[in-house]
């Protein structure tokens, strides 16, 4: 399971920033620092306290740095949003069209017409305080109790929820945030048509270098032959649609049959495994 990575926050609520010091470990006078000849070791350093460190960011600082203005979508559908431009150049895409922004006084505004308006809010929170609602239970592969959704995933809502938080941090080149949304991505417990609306994102939207398409061909590969029965029409849709998720489960189905039949030569009468599964489940119900 991977685990929750989040900015570090100093106790009180000041972010602390990574120092810029050198390499660890304290080196002598340059007269020491000589081998057994007497000639000077290649990695002599200077010491510690001849290294400038940057200075810590406070948490105030940032609230004290300019406002931005986040224009979300587009026509009649625009929304606008504000935040601090010291938290949003934590990250890459931020950091960048904030250099554009001239020093005189003009507005500070970047359009993103394209994106989804609760991914970026699920954005901002992480900016602000770390994670996102809901969130983990510590020690536990469940979220926190929404009381305004199912206990179950019927439509891929949820899913789809933590799926454009992912789909958005690779974007702005957060990838803490990336690292924290597919974990919840497994806390999600849906249904088979809950599960086509999350692979059909998937596909459509990530590279096919991406890791987080690896885990959902694993899936339909060890559990299609429950979970079709339930939306085949759907699973059939998905295939011609995305011919390289059809392919991604049918090479995943041979690969398992080729292990199975090996194993069975290796160790002959031994009892059949039972198939690796996904950790994030699947609640069998109709919908």
């Amino acid at each position: 399971m991977i685990e929750d990575v989040a900015p570090s926050t100093a106790p009180g609520g000041d972010v602390e920033m990574e120092g810029a010091g050198g390499p660890s470990g304290a080196a002598g006078d340059k007269e020491e620092d000589t081998n057994a000849n007497g000639s000077e070791l290649p990695f002599a350093q200077e010491g510690p306290e001849d290294t400038p460190v940057a200075p810590r960011t406070t948490f105030l600082q940032y609230l004290t740095s300019p406002i931005v203005t986040l224009l979300i979508g587009s026509g009649d559908n625009e929304t606008i949003l504000t935040a601090h431009q010291g938290l949003l150049t934590q990250s890459s895409f931020f950091a960048d069209a904030c250099a554009e922004f001239a020093d005189d006084g003009s507005p500070r505004q970047i359009e993103l017409p394209n994106e989804d308006l609760e991914a970026v809010g699920c954005f901002l929170e992480f900016l602000y305080t770390g994670d996102y609602f809901p969130r983990k239970i510590p020690g536990q592969r469940v979220l926190e109790k929404d009381p305004s959704i199912p206990d179950v995933d019927l439509t891929g809502d949820q899913l789809l929820r933590h799926a454009k938080v992912y789909t958005l941090a690779e974007k702005f080149g957060l990838g803490h945030l990336r690292t924290l949304a597919s974990s919840k991505i497994h806390c999600v417990n849906s249904t088979a048509k809950g599960e086509i609306a999350y692979a059909r994102y998937v596909y459509e939207f990530t590279s096919k270098e991406d890791t987080l398409r690896a885990p959902v061909a694993n899936f339909w590969a060890t559990r299609s032959h429950t979970l079709r029965s339930e939306a085949e029409e759907e699973f059939r849709a998905l295939c011609l649609e995305f011919p390289q998720f059809g392919y991604d489960v049918l090479t995943r189905v041979l690969d398992d049959k080729l292990k199975r039949e090996k194993n069975e030569k290796m160790h002959p009468g031994a009892a059949p495994g039972s198939a690796r599964k996904r950790p994030r489940h699947s609640a069998s119900v109709n919908a």
